[in-house]
């Protein structure tokens, strides 16, 4: 059986509570209410069908509803704050007026995080890394969760040519830097969660380094986000997400981002000590 690798607690704290992870993982169900998203666009864009599968994720063991409003698959470009606004708010609305489940937003828009917010949301998840620092104002006014995610390049360009020196040690002093950077700012540390950003500016062999490193990067002192759910990365290095999933959860990782969550939540029941 595999064993944790991880002896301090983990605690998480968001706009409603805590959770604590220290002996559990929780799956982060994704909803993404675009029209270009990789594997689900225009699926889920009207507020009743996102609710509608708001609640199959939930039954299937979703511990978090991440809800997004603009893609970033490879070579996905922008949309307008407007635009997203539209797409991201009545579903938040929505959600939490038939749910119970945390709901985060999948934003790198400070507009659209405050909005989604005073919608009922209690995470914010930044792919950008807080470029636009307004981000970290409007989680700690709300005494919102907040994930710190590493990218290289933007969604257009960041899989055109990644390049590191070395990739593990790179993405952790960028994690370091923006954790300092929030805290700094106000954020509670416990406030904040870390993912290292698999498949965002990074080749197969910079993602399995990354899946290597996992401990290092759970002893940062949060919580650690791993999304790999269904990315092509996978095939290259002869394995799946729910081996993934295994894997780093063994190594320290407490949450993760999914598409299907009952094939996870059986994992984690699986290798849960």
């Amino acid at each position: 059986m595999l064993r944790r690798n991880l002896e301090e607690n983990v605690y998480w704290r968001h706009r409603r509570g805590v959770l604590d992870l220290t002996r559990r993982g929780v799956c982060m169900g994704i909803l993404n209410v675009t029209p270009d998203s990789f594997s689900d666009g225009g699926r889920y864009g009207s507020p009743e069908a996102a609710v509608a599968h708001a609640k199959r994720l939930i039954s299937g063991g979703a511990v978090i509803i991440d809800v997004g409003g603009e893609s970033t698959r490879p070579g996905s470009l922008p949309v307008s704050e407007e635009e997203e606004l539209l797409r991201v708010v009545p579903v938040v609305r929505a959600i939490r007026a038939e749910c119970d489940a945390i709901v985060s937003v999948d934003t790198s828009k400070a507009a659209v995080a405050e909005a989604a917010l005073e919608a009922g949301a209690d995470i914010t998840n930044d792919v950008s890394a807080f470029q636009d620092p307004r981000m970290v104002e409007v989680a700690v006014r709300y005494g919102a969760g907040a994930v710190l995610m590493h990218t290289q390049g933007t969604p257009a360009t960041m899989q055109a040519a990644p390049h590191y020196e070395d990739v593990v040690a790179e993405v952790a002093e960028f994690l370091r830097q923006g954790r300092d950077f929030a805290v700094s700012l106000g954020m509670p540390k416990d406030a904040l969660a870390l993912d290292y950003g698999l498949g965002f500016g990074k080749t197969a062999a910079h993602n399995a380094a990354l899946l290597e490193a996992t401990g290092s990067f759970a002893r940062m002192g949060h919580a650690l986000v791993v999304g790999a759910s269904r990315k092509s990365f996978l095939a290259k290095l002869g394995t799946t997400d729910t081996a993934v999933t295994a894997r780093t959860y063994a190594l320290g990782a407490r949450v993760f981002r999914v598409h299907e969550p009952a094939e996870h939540v059986a994992i984690l029941q699986e290798v849960h000590v």
